[in-house]
């Protein structure tokens, strides 16, 4: 065998390891995070089982709300889960990097508030698609905003807004959140990027001092 071979043969051994290694931390996420979700599913039952004991003159009102809202979630999460798969095949990292990633700057987070007023419907729905956004290399001042104008500035919502207070009252609204939002989301990304490099030097160091 010669060198060469032999060299693309190491390296793709290590490649094999490099994906077997994400594969497992992929894995323990997704485990971590289903026990998270059926831990708070199960407290959840358990305190409302304990408030209906308590208070049984709401416990008609409490299944009822309950069922409507499990509706809801019914109706619209199958939409959601198949624009996510979409998103997935259809969208390249590369497209969402170069628009939405670190090197966008402030473009980049003007494109999420106009994604963010676009929708309709509650902001649970945004969640997944905020997380399918981080996973595909958007930065993290672009999905807060994007989550900040879902919550606040949607478009269907701006119009009943205007119908009932103003288009004064609206656009001030409007002005004052956009303009209040882009410095605070900026913030919020360089607290999250400081705790996760005091974390990565943590690691650092005591990866160190397990060897030493």
């Amino acid at each position: 065998m010669s060198e060469e071979q032999a060299a693309n043969s190491v390296n793709a051994e290590n490649a094999q390891a490099q994906n077997r290694k994400r594969t497992f931390q992929w894995l323990r996420k997704v485990n971590a995070k289903v026990r998270t979700g059926y831990s708070l599913l199960a407290g959840s039952i358990l305190a409302a089982v304990v408030l209906s004991m308590m208070f049984p003159p709401k416990r008609g009102k409490f299944v009822k709300s309950s069922a409507m809202f499990f509706k809801e979630m019914i109706t619209v999460l199958p939409s959601v889960l198949v624009l996510m798969g979409l998103f997935t095949v259809w969208v390249k990292r590369e497209t969402v990097v170069r628009f939405l990633g670190q090197g966008s700057g402030i473009s980049g987070i003007l494109i999420g508030i106009f994604l963010g007023t676009l929708p309709t419907g509650p902001l649970y729905i945004a969640f997944p698609l905020a997380s399918m956004l981080l996973r595909k290399g958007a930065r993290i001042a672009t999905v807060m905003a994007f989550l900040s104008a879902w919550a606040c500035i949607k478009i269907p919502q701006e119009l009943m807004e205007i119908q009932f207070l103003g288009i004064r009252f609206t656009l001030l609204r409007l002005t004052a959140t956009i303009v209040l939002l882009i410095p605070m989301v900026l913030f919020a990304e360089a607290m999250h990027d400081r705790k996760k490099e005091e974390k990565r030097q943590g690691d650092t160091v005591q990866r160190k001092n397990i060897f030493n």
